[in-house]
């Protein structure tokens, strides 16, 4: 990151699954729509398609996962025309079995891989789409790479 440059980094959100004899409930109370603009679900037609990068100036995004799991990333852009390789990438590891909402802030790029074929992520956006398209920059899928799985 550039000396001067400050900026909030990605936050967990973490929620909770309540099961009883009826069913389940999953939640994440501790999120605030305030500021949201719209949303949208995503799913690829296969596992290991990587989505990425895709970063905003002014735009916020909470991303969930709604089904499967999925590697969720997020880098700070510290330089819009040739970011550093070298930034931190934030990497989650995101399931709908342990619900949370990650909050991406503006001037990140974020991006994601799903690890099951079902996959599907909600994204909250804080900008209309047409702003969002006036705010749109894209960089190479694997210009930040943390995609693969890490065996143990």
């Amino acid at each position: 990151m550039k000396p001067g440059i400050i900026c909030a980094p990605p936050q967990l959100i973490e929620g909770g699954l309540a099961v009883d004899d009826r069913g389940e409930v999953a939640f994440v109370n501790d999120f605030n729509f305030e500021g949201i603009q719209r949303f949208y679900i995503v799913s690829n037609h296969q596992a290991g398609l990587v989505r990425a990068w895709h970063a905003h100036r002014r735009e916020e995004k909470y991303v969930t996962v709604l089904q499967g799991a999925a590697i969720v990333a997020a880098v700070f852009i510290d330089d819009w025309q040739h970011p550093s390789r070298d930034s931190e990438v934030h990497r989650y590891v995101m399931s709908a079995r342990r619900p949370a909402i990650l909050k991406i802030p503006a001037g990140y790029a974020n991006g994601f891989t799903p690890l099951t074929a079902d996959a599907k992520l909600m994204f909250f956006s804080t900008s209309t789409l047409e702003e969002s398209r006036q705010d749109d920059v894209r960089f190479d899928a694997r210009y930040w790479n943390p995609w693969d799985v890490q065996e143990r």
